[in-house]
């Protein structure tokens, strides 16, 4: 019986060992194929997020890969080179998008973005000098090695042999069922919280690592089509979620402060400071602020010094968004693009009730993420002024300077305030935007090297040295933006008090967003050494390490509301250091004018006693804590606080819930369904 069992286990071992080898002969290219997919797919999470040794998301990869590639086989095996080729070139492009957009934007690229294609010709300077490295294309080895292989295989009449054994059906299917094992297998390793990621689709880091790249990308497009596909499925359970979440937002106790309607009855101006972070205005470059108008009016104005914006892909239009709305960004694609033709309550259709004129100005095309349609159909806008309504005088970076824009803008805000009672108006500035290398055009550029005195050795003077330190780095050229776009500021601020505008208006500047600078960036900044023209060591005392939490929490913008007839008054002339999100501005700016949106996710910042800042990629900061969603981990803010368990899984049950019902709001256009479902009730009851 023993010798029985061991003659057959010979058999199927001889015959398992013939089979692979034969296998292995006939399927060179496929297996190639295979092999140089998955690597890609390991190397870019290995440049990325490092977790290239997770066998969970190469299982993934392997699965895609076999199963797309099973289809191979249903061509005759001369022509299945043409077949693994373009597959390989496709999923090379893949992963060079994925790996730029990595770079820049720690995240990865979504199909949606494809709907803003006409978006990146304008801003295409930017994309070649800060999105492509080299590294970038370390992926194009894999369909060059298939292509030398296919030439190496031709001079063996490999596929001349192979064609006379291989039946392709056979072989198709074979390979589809063993590429349905391995995604059997790989199911069996998720939990609830992976799926429930996967179907929310907002935490792509964490998707790459645990799905691998190519699980992302298919459910990438699948989230894409929510807009086509997700009003026809789910909405009674979202709807459900919607009621039940505004609700429990109802019970809050709403007390009046000392800033309830302060404002009501004066005009609103807003200036939308493009890529204006809040870092560079404790700055000085050889005694000259970088920022002195920005200072002067944060000193003269409210200073929220800890607030952050909460953009996704989208960028400046995902801020327009927030601002006007106190929405999150969606979650795929964008507002402006994708769900432009939604209902949303927004700043300016509230004022608009109190008999405000609404209006919006950009020296850009109004085409650029569609604003020519978004500002006045669905924001609500009574005029948007674009590229057409300006002469094009002068141009810094990406079109028209901002101080020929705000030259240019002051009549057109005088005129509007002679024909109406009230204004809101929004003013988006452009030439601080990525990738500052017009620096020939700036006037009079400010310098950022460092200068320091010296004794010359041979004559014994005193003499000064300049060291470069940030000249000629992009860090620099975006100082060198920075104060150029705070001096138009500084002058938009003189004209309108020539004109008479500031007697009876409120100003509000914001940061858009960060200057999208790498993190490296930072690292010279903070650790330059001029008397070495270096970079201190690592394992130098002085080192600043710019870590992960360093890096996000650097990215906060200013937000400043300032008021000509207030500036010495110490209720409106203060700094606010409690943390803030861009969706706080509308309730904030609401309780000041006297309006209120029953719909908003952020809070009016002098009624809470702690905010929380949710980020569309579902990380989370407040005053005590910044929570990175991705790696399950955080970081405490100041020595002595602790925090527990269960308020790190509130505040996580929160993120999740706020990104859900944002979302939910957006694809399925609830305050629309809500506001018509109010009104049949309301007329029946009449």
């Amino acid at each position: 019986m023993q010798k029985k069992i061991k003659d057959t286990s010979k058999r199927i071992t001889k015959t398992v060992k013939s089979y692979s080898a034969s296998y292995m002969k006939t399927n060179i290219l496929f297996l190639s194929f295979v092999v140089t997919s998955v690597l890609n797919a390991t190397l870019l999470r290995y440049l990325t997020v490092k977790n290239y040794f997770d066998v969970f998301p190469i299982l993934a990869d392997l699965a895609v890969v076999v199963i797309i590639g099973a289809f191979g086989y249903f061509f005759k095996p001369k022509n299945q080179f043409k077949y693994f080729t373009t597959l390989s070139i496709f999923f090379t492009i893949l992963c060079i998008i994925n790996s730029m957009y990595y770079t820049n934007y720690l995240s990865f690229a979504s199909l949606s973005l494809l709907q803003t294609s006409l978006q990146i010709v304008d801003v295409a300077d930017a994309v070649v000098e800060n999105v492509m490295e080299l590294k970038d294309f370390s992926y194009i080895w894999a369909p060059i090695a298939l292509f030398f292989l296919n030439h190496a295989l031709k001079k063996k009449d490999y596929y001349k042999k192979v064609s006379e054994i291989e039946v392709g059906k056979v072989r198709a299917l074979n390979t589809m069922v063993f590429g349905l094992v391995v995604v059997g297998v790989f199911i069996s390793t998720l939990n609830s919280v992976d799926i429930s990621r996967l179907g929310k689709q907002w935490n792509r880091e964490f998707i790459v690592m645990r799905f691998g790249l190519y699980t992302y990308q298919i459910n990438d497009v699948i989230s894409s089509l929510k807009p086509q596909i997700s009003p026809l499925f789910g909405y009674d359970e979202k709807a459900r979620s919607f009621r039940e979440y505004y609700d429990k937002r109802s019970q809050e106790t709403h007390t009046d402060n000392e800033y309830t309607n302060v404002f009501k009855g004066k005009n609103l101006l807003v200036i939308h400071a493009e890529s204006m972070q809040q870092f560079v205005m404790d700055l000085e470059f050889n005694g000259e602020e970088l920022t002195p108008n920005l200072n002067r009016l944060a000193s003269e104005g409210l200073f929220f010094s800890n607030f952050y914006a909460q953009e996704s892909v989208g960028t400046s239009s995902d801020t327009e968004f927030t601002f006007n709305t106190a929405l999150m960004p969606a979650t795929s694609g964008t507002v402006f693009i994708s769900y432009w033709d939604r209902e949303y309550v927004t700043i300016p259709k509230l004022l608009k009730e109190q008999g405000y004129y609404a209006f919006s100005m950009h020296g850009n095309k109004g085409s650029m993420w569609n604003r020519d349609t978004v500002h006045t159909k669905t924001l609500g806008y009574d005029k948007f002024y674009s590229y057409n309504d300006f002469e094009i005088d002068e141009t810094i970076g990406l079109g028209l300077s901002d101080q020929s824009f705000f030259r240019q803008a002051v009549p057109k805000i005088q005129e509007i305030q002679e024909k109406n009672k009230n204004f809101y108006g929004t003013l988006i500035m452009l030439s601080n935007h990525t990738p500052f290398s017009d620096i020939e055009h700036l006037p009079d550029p400010i310098e950022v090297d460092y200068k320091y005195e010296t004794t010359n050795p041979e004559t014994g003077k005193t003499e000064t040295v300049s060291a470069p330190y940030m000249e000629g780095t992009k860090l620099g050229n975006y100082f060198k933006f920075v104060h150029y776009a705070d001096s138009a500021i500084g002058q938009l601020f003189e004209d309108l008090d020539e004109a008479g505008i500031l007697d009876n208006t409120v100003v509000v500047i914001y940061g858009d967003h960060d200057a999208k600078l790498k993190q490296s960036e930072f690292e010279y900044f903070y650790n330059y050494d001029p008397y070495t023209d270096s970079v201190l060591d690592k394992d130098d005392p002085n080192y600043r390490d710019v870590d992960f939490y360093d890096y996000e929490l650097n990215r906060n913008v200013p937000l400043i509301i300032w008021t000509k007839d207030h500036a010495n008054d110490e209720k409106y002339t203060k700094e606010i250091t409690k943390v803030m999100g861009m969706y706080d501005v509308l309730p904030t700016l609401g309780n000041m004018f006297g309006f209120t949106d029953p719909y908003a996710l952020g809070h009016d910042i002098f009624s809470i006693d702690e905010n929380v800042v949710i980020f569309p990629d579902g990380n989370w900061l407040t005053d005590k804590m910044y929570y990175n969603h991705q790696k399950g981990e955080g970081k405490v803010l100041h020595d002595g606080d602790t925090v527990s368990i269960d308020y790190i899984e509130k505040y996580n049950t929160m993120s999740e819930e706020v990104l859900d019902v944002s979302d939910s709001i957006i694809v399925y256009d609830l305050i629309k369904k809500q506001d018509e479902a109010k009104k049949i009730v309301d007329d029946y009851n009449k």
